[in-house]
């Protein structure tokens, strides 16, 4: 799967560089002063690398834990995220990160230390409140966890914070190392979803809605705290049935009992990241959606934008209590 890997040089002596590149060992391995020389270089073909993208090794050494955008929670008051490593095993055509990278290859940043003690900072600077974390924002969690080790060694940080929770938010079905471990209270696998026939037309390589149910119901039976996303929302002319029969077909497998959260947000993107992706695929439909321009943003007209929510957010009340359903809208 990974042809070539990259070392940055602040990365190269570190414990689990040297495990990564055990498990590649006919890889090319090209090392760099810096990952930013490979990863954000302007004359690099996204549609090109996709194919067969490279694994960057580096550190990151800065604003490691922020703060998440206002309106980004699932019922906290305090919430952050992390990113252990930039863009993703899949191929959504919606996708920010195609807007906001020129480079289509993988960065891990492997001081699984430095955003752990972060993290534990940031919990104590707010001892006594609930502190969420959600990973996931720039990258899949779960994706390539038999790389990257990230669920193995969170798992151990957030045993130790049981005031703070973690949103592992993942199209994936690379569960093993959760089924092999005791639930945890405090750990959110959160499932994004769109209807199958969306997910056919613009989620490639991503495990089909079938497969994601099995996964959750094997996390669900085992005890473990599970998240629902549909984010974003993508409108087609029978989006109500759409929706409706995704729903359906989900709450056939799910427990309300198992889910701690559920969460709806529209199609949003900076104006310079959708004329990237319009500019990566012109002929795609997505793009020529009911779309308009409204704070430097490209989303759904207004009313079809709150339409849609309301729907949704009706036809969930049927299968959920409301306190469990937010809309995540920034």
């Amino acid at each position: 799967m990974i042809e070539t890997i990259y070392i940055d040089s602040a990365a190269a002596d570190h414990p689990r560089t040297r495990v990564i590149l055990q498990r590649f060992p006919g890889a090319r391995k090209i090392e760099c002063e810096h990952y930013g020389e490979v990863f954000n270089p302007k004359a690099q073909n996204f549609r090109l690398q996709k194919h067969r993208p490279a694994l960057i090794l580096a550190r990151k050494s800065k604003n490691l834990v922020l703060e998440a955008p206002i309106g980004y929670n699932i019922g906290g008051v305090n919430n952050f995220y992390f990113s252990h490593m930039l863009n993703c095993l899949y191929d959504c055509r919606y996708c920010f990160l195609q807007g906001m990278y020129r480079s289509a290859n993988y960065v891990l940043f492997v001081n699984y230390e430095d955003f752990e003690q972060e993290i534990i900072q940031a919990r104590q600077r707010l001892a006594g409140e609930p502190v969420y974390f959600f990973s996931g924002y720039d990258c899949d969690s779960l994706a390539l966890e038999p790389v990257t080790g990230f669920i193995q060694y969170f798992l151990d940080t957030f045993k130790k914070l049981p005031d703070a929770w973690l949103e592992i938010r993942t199209k994936s079905t690379q569960i093993r190392m959760l089924l092999e471990h005791a639930p945890m209270d405090n750990i959110i696998t959160a499932f994004s979803f769109t209807p199958a026939p969306i997910a056919r037309a613009l989620e490639h390589r991503v495990p089909s809605v079938e497969k994601r149910l099995a996964a959750m119901a094997a996390l669900q039976e085992q005890g473990w705290p599970l998240g629902l996303r549909f984010d974003p929302l993508i409108y087609q002319e029978d989006y109500r049935q759409q929706y409706r029969d995704l729903f359906s077909q989900i709450f056939k497998i799910l427990h309300s009992e198992s889910l701690h959260s559920v969460s709806l947000g529209v199609f949003r993107l900076p104006e310079k990241y959708f004329a990237r992706l319009r500019n990566l695929y012109p002929d795609e439909p997505l793009f020529a959606g009911p779309l308009e321009r409204r704070e430097r943003m490209v989303a759904y007209r207004h009313e079809l934008e709150a339409e849609m929510i309301d729907f949704c957010r009706q036809e969930l009340l049927h299968y959920l209590p409301e306190t469990k359903l937010f809309s995540c809208q920034f």
